[in-house]
Order: C-alpha cells, then structure tokens, then sequence
C-alpha cells in the first residue's frame, strides 16, 4: 500500500473537492477526487497544504473518513485558533481545489481480514473519523468481525455521524457516553472514559480483542493506560492522537 511509504517518498498532489457536507455545527465532511488514487487503508490519513498570497504555508494532517474504495472524504473540525480548519470547514467549495499528500500510516489500520477476533474501537470527538472509514470498510467486505465503538462526545448533538452509527443493520454495536450535556430521560453513560465504564463496556480481555483509541492526547494515554490495567496487552492497543502546537 502507498501509506506504508516513507514520508519523504511521497508526493503533493492536487484534489478536487466533489462534495462538502455539515455533520455538526463545527464539522464538516468534504469529498476529494485525486487524480491517480492507488487507494487506501482503513485507519490511514492525509496531509493537507494551505499556502497563502503571500507563501505562508500551513500543513495539517487528517483521518480519511472514507472507506477503501470509496471516493476520499475528510471529516474536519472547525478549531477556532487553527490555521488550517477554519479554512476547511467554513471556506472551502465544491470545484475548489486544495493539496494533498498520501495515504500515511501502516500501524493505525485494520484491514477486516480476521473475523474471529472482537475489535474496541473507543474515540474521544473526531476522533471518530477514522472508525467511519473501518466500519463503513467492515460493512462493504461482508466482515462478521465482532465490533464495538465507545465514542465519547460532549453531548448528542455533537455526536459526529449519528444517523450513520445508528442505522438499523449496522452491525457494530455503538456506545455513547455524553461528558458535558445529557439530554432529558437520557439513559445512556455519562462522563469521560475511565476504567471503571471500559470495564463495563469493553471485550473482555480474555477474548483477546484488538483496540484502537483516537481522540485529544490526554483521552488517548487515560484509555490505553486503563485497558492495558484491564488486562489488554500493550501491543494490541493501537493509539492515534491529535492536539498540541501542530492542532488545527
């Protein structure tokens, strides 16, 4: 796969954008055509180059949201102090075109191909952008994969792709748990992710099951840490981060 290339091998290319949709108040999803697309990985992710009038340059990277053989799609958060999502989100039109490097990444990625083994995907925000593109994977090879998403959100409107985790014949079974507003007679988790709800939650690690866990750096090494305390080893939890100097 391309994404397996070394950084440096790859090279900018320009995408069209085809589609731009709203998700949430502060997402949005956007369709690219890329010109010689080898394809993708579900898990894998993108660079993207805004270059100004006047050559100030600004590269972020981004989960692709859409599953192999699909057209590429972006699920990006507006972040009010970024440099790059406000452009994106508020922006950015159908026939526009940006620069793009990729697919990056071999190690956050899941290819279906093992059926028996239960898959814990747990997102913290947008970071459920890139188990989009593994469900969505999951349903289009058939795959009987046992899989479970716990997605934390701060409440259900901010619920990235919420008609889509809950359609009727999914077949992943999706966990919400609400941190900062809960809806009245709300009956579902509350609070952030900690030991306590992933031991109610998660695959026994008896099981052995394969974790993945995307969200903001600090939710990331709290829910590595307490599913390794349950029992999962360290190397079948896979972890992708973002935030920081380089977030937005």
């Amino acid at each position: 796969m391309a994404g397996t290339a070394v950084l440096g091998r790859l090279t900018w290319q320009v995408a069209g954008v085809t589609a731009v949709r709203p998700e949430t108040p502060s997402v949005r999803t956007i369709e690219l055509v890329v010109p010689g697309w080898a394809g993708h990985q579900a898990g894998q992710h993108l660079d993207i180059r805004l270059t100004a009038d006047d050559g100030y340059v600004a590269e972020r990277s981004y989960s692709i949201a859409s599953a192999p053989g699909e057209p590429v799609a972006l699920t990006v958060e507006r972040l009010e102090d970024g440099e790059v999502s406000p452009y994106l989100t508020e922006e950015l039109r159908v026939g526009d075109e940006i620069e793009i490097r990729g697919p990056i990444g071999g190690y956050f990625v899941w290819d279906g191909a093992d059926a028996a083994t239960p898959v814990l995907l747990v997102a913290g925000g947008s970071g459920v952008v890139p188990f989009r593109s593994m469900l969505r994977h999951r349903a289009r090879i058939g795959s009987t994969a046992p899989v479970r998403l716990l997605y934390s959100a701060r409440s259900l409107p901010d619920v990235i792709y919420q008609a889509e985790l809950e359609r009727p014949g999914g077949g992943a079974e999706v966990i919400y748990t609400l941190t900062r507003q809960q809806p009245e007679g709300w009956a579902g988790h509350s609070g952030r992710v900690d030991a306590a709800l992933l031991g109610a939650v998660a695959w026994p690690a008896e099981r052995l099951p394969l974790a993945y866990v995307c969200g903001p750096t600090a939710f990331v090494e709290i829910v590595s840490a307490a599913l390794v305390s349950l029992g999962y080893p360290a190397e079948r939890v896979k972890t992708e981060r973002y935030g920081g100097a380089g977030a937005g």
